[in-house]
């Protein structure tokens, strides 16, 4: 790939959590693919699990004598202080005539740093690591906003979105008492709109047409997705294959070598991210419902949740499924075998799925979680979204048939055919010439 002619040096700031990292570390690649120098900036916990800097991308850690406090909220200060502590001096020291530091890409939940990259004379680009859609309700339902839509009935109407009811919307919006730090955290991403020089969005242009065209009659935006490893997209750079951090060791060949042995499309493959934690009841209702269905099932538990699985289920897992504590989530997607994805939705899963072409099962959490999977089941129709009871459990019986209904029914055949259609779309938007290569062209022509 030719080097922009005006090289350039852009520092990338993420959010020390794995969710986060990965996206803008693979953003990083795309950049340094153009011949830009690329540092990104972590802690020292997190880039003793990251793989040695290669010559792309280099890796600026920032020393910590303490532990990362457990608590999200003083994490979130503590982190915010090591870096105010330590960015000037990082500056200073990659001053370089050749490639001069010009931008700062930060995550968008650290509000703080585009202040930072301006008293240092830099730009900032916030970088969003969930759908623009998100951003969009998140804009228009800030409590400080003066103008501020309120929830108060069964549905919402916002400007280029679809109806949302209240199981659609963000838990911080409709149970903002249940999470009063982390709501408060996500409206102030609002911020970003007012102070950031760009907004860049882990998207791509036809996935949300109607909400990033609003956003772009706003406001400088730019899609830069979907932002997975190139190997499964485009093939554009060179053995990108993995993302680059993994905090969970994943059991690759014990998965690799079971998928093997299954017949095409006749696996459910089962996760719920990094962070979700189910009940009890609800992971027996799963584990049973994954029996019922009576597909072939690879299942990710971690490590913490596999005392809720009870030994009645364990005894007869052989015969269906597999349990494993982590896995390569590409390549088990990627497989032949695998023909449904029961999943949490989180923004990077939804992605993976639909740059890969496997239809889903929408199982919600929390977050932005229930607006993914709205648009999953009914915008792009590439999965079901399964319905909870009264008690707000997801039941056995709803379990199976949902999988059956994906992978053995009609309504499977067109969640296939629309899941194979968004992943073609998903590569042509990263390919040469694509929506997203073009406006990454086009921000760093304009560093």
């Amino acid at each position: 790939m030719e080097e922009i002619p005006n090289k350039s040096h852009v520092l990338v700031l993420p959010f020390p959590v794995q969710g986060h990292i990965n996206p803008m570390v693979q953003f990083s690649k795309r950049l340094a693919s153009r011949g830009v120098k690329v540092t990104l900036i972590t802690i020292d916990s997190i880039s003793k699990s990251m793989p040695m800097e290669s010559n792309s991308i280099k890796i600026e850690s920032i020393p910590h004598n303490d532990s990362p406090p457990d608590s999200y909220d003083n994490f979130l200060e503590w982190f915010h202080v090591l870096v105010s502590k330590n960015l000037t001096q990082i500056v200073e020291k990659l001053y370089d005539l050749e490639y001069p530091v010009k931008v700062i890409v930060y995550d968008s939940i650290t509000t703080w740093a585009i202040d930072l990259a301006h008293q240092l004379g830099l730009k900032g680009a916030a970088f969003f690591t969930q759908s623009c859609s998100l951003s969009v309700i998140y804009y228009h339902m800030d409590p400080e906003k003066e103008s501020k839509v309120s929830f108060e009935g069964s549905a919402v109407c916002l400007p280029s979105l679809p109806l949302l009811e209240k199981q659609d919307l963000p838990s911080f919006v409709c149970q903002s008492d249940l999470y009063p730090s982390l709501a408060k955290l996500v409206f102030s991403r609002n911020i970003n709109f007012k102070k950031a020089d760009w907004l860049l969005f882990n998207s791509f242009d036809v996935l949300e047409k109607e909400v990033i065209n609003w956003l772009r009659s706003q406001y400088r935006i730019k899609t830069i997705g979907p932002i997975i490893p190139s190997m499964y997209l485009d093939k554009r750079l060179k053995d990108d294959k993995e993302y680059g951090l993994s905090l969970f060791k994943p059991n690759s060949e014990t998965c690799m070598k079971w998928l093997d042995s299954r017949e095409f499309g006749s696996v459910v493959y089962v996760s719920f991210g990094s962070l979700a934690n189910l009940g009890e009841q609800q992971m027996e209702e799963l584990a049973t419902g994954l029996m019922m269905s009576n597909c072939y099932f690879l299942w990710v538990v971690r490590a913490t949740e596999e005392n809720k699985l009870s030994e009645e289920f364990m005894s007869k897992l052989s015969k269906k499924g597999l349990i494993v504590n982590w896995c390569p989530q590409l390549d088990v997607l990627a497989h032949q075998a695998v023909g449904c994805f029961f999943t949490h939705c989180g923004w990077n899963s939804t992605l993976e799925a639909l740059s890969l072409g496997v239809p889903m099962v929408a199982m919600p959490q929390w977050s932005d979680q229930p607006t993914n999977a709205k648009f999953i089941s009914d915008v792009w129709q590439t999965g079901l979204r399964v319905k909870a009871g009264e008690n707000g459990v997801i039941t056995r019986d709803e379990v199976a048939s949902s999988i059956r209904e994906v992978m053995e029914e009609e309504k499977g055949v067109m969640l296939k055919k629309n899941a194979i259609k968004w992943k073609q779309l998903a590569k042509e938007a990263v390919d040469v010439g694509g929506s997203s290569d073009k406006n990454i062209e086009e921000f760093l022509s304009n560093l």
